[in-house]
């Protein structure tokens, strides 16, 4: 067998454990919570050890937030520059209605229990990642700007942080009303409003 096939192996076997321990973990979360997700239950839930889960991951919140982030992505280097300020609110708005379908398929149950106060991966302070919706919103915008196309009248890292905190709220609502709201719909409207207040045409002078 050659070091590539070996390789390619090895990489299934470790994706394969990594997606046996996050099915545990969600077994756990749907059945018993938050608080009854310690690692110890897990590796009994999956069938592994404890050293075969700190392989693959460093806490439990490790754990979860991988599976929040590992969600489809792009580089957000090869995002096209928006035409105007409309361009730029719809594709802002998109990201996070991309957001919504994978929360969707991750099911109310999961996230209810993502959305734990002990969860430290949701604590933006002390993250050493930030999450992939948010670095590509930023990184857009900072385009935008940069190309002339638009102007943001508060500092970007205000415009991130109102930003974020809207999504949270909007998830937030949708676990604690179990599912029972237009989830897509208020995401997009609070956005939208928000976004309406921020986002400036680049020349507001007349001519």
């Amino acid at each position: 067998m050659s070091e590539k096939a070996e390789l390619s192996r090895q990489q299934q076997k470790s994706r394969e454990t990594k997606e046996k321990i996050f099915q545990a973990a969600k077994r756990i979360l749907q059945k018993k919570g938050y608080e009854e997700l310690s690692i110890k239950n897990i590796c009994e839930e999956a069938g592994v050890s404890n050293g075969s889960f700190y392989h693959h991951f460093k806490t439990k919140d490790d754990l979860l937030s991988y599976y929040i982030e590992d969600q489809p992505s792009i580089n957000p280097d090869l995002l096209e520059t928006p035409k105007d300020v409309e361009a730029a609110k719809q594709g802002i708005i998109q990201v996070y209605m991309n957001y919504v379908k994978y929360c969707r398929e991750l099911g109310v149950e999961f996230m209810s229990g993502y959305y734990d106060t002990k969860n430290q991966a949701l604590n933006a302070a002390v993250r050493t990642e930030r999450p992939y919706p948010i670095v590509t919103v930023q990184t857009y915008i900072e385009k935008a700007v940069r190309a002339g196309v638009l102007r943001l009248n508060v500092k970007i890292e205000e415009f991130t942080t109102d930003i974020r905190m809207i999504v949270i709220g909007n998830v937030f609502e949708w676990c604690v009303r179990s599912g029972q709201v237009d989830f897509e719909g208020n995401m997009s409207r609070s956005l939208g409003k928000y976004l309406d207040s921020t986002l400036c045409p680049a020349e507001t002078e007349e001519k």
